[in-house]
């Protein structure tokens, strides 16, 4: 009896694994997330136009490094000249809000809201076709105490933040 029991043991331990095999490779997943067709491999962020007539002659160029700096960062598509690069990423910035949105006492802005607004197209150069053109928008919060033009720079610099990561998960990842 205990020989049968040894064999049966056996056995089932063969099947055991024999299923696990089967299953690791019959249900293999990517979890990376991306969803960048294989054939691109490069892309080209050339400078964002900037149609918001908002007056800040650097929005344009800090947006750009900023998307330019996330895809870096993200390397599912490596940064390439234009005239190279298997897809390209277009935009325009077009428009700029600034609203308040905390008053304090005697009706007085405390806090102000920028938000930014962009049109941004992601092209297949290979295949010459555009995989998507949508509209991001985004914030950042600033003081209107103390030193505005650099509170002003923080609540610019984190919308242009929000809005990178956005084109970015768009690009790479379909959200």
């Amino acid at each position: 009896m205990k020989r049968k029991g040894k064999k049966d043991s056996f056995r089932f331990r063969i099947k055991l694994i024999i299923f696990a095999v089967v299953l690791i490779y019959g249900c293999r997943y990517s979890f990376t997330g991306a969803s960048v067709p294989p054939h691109l491999k490069t892309i080209a962020i050339p400078v964002f136009d900037d149609q918001s007539g908002y007056g800040r002659a650097t929005l344009r160029e800090e947006l750009t490094n900023k998307i330019v700096e996330r895809f870096i960062l993200d390397n599912t598509l490596k940064i390439a000249d234009k005239s190279t690069a298997s897809s390209l990423l277009e935009g325009v910035i077009v428009s700029v809000q600034d609203n308040p949105v905390v008053v304090g006492t005697g009706e007085r802005v405390v806090k102000s809201r920028i938000t930014i607004t962009v049109r941004v197209g992601f092209y297949d150069m290979v295949k010459r076709t555009k995989v998507w053109e949508r509209t991001f928008s985004n914030w950042g919060e600033y003081e209107l105490e103390g030193n505005i033009q650099n509170n002003l720079q923080l609540g610019i610099k984190q919308a242009i933040e929000k809005l990178s990561e956005d084109i970015l998960l768009a690009t790479v990842a379909n959200w």
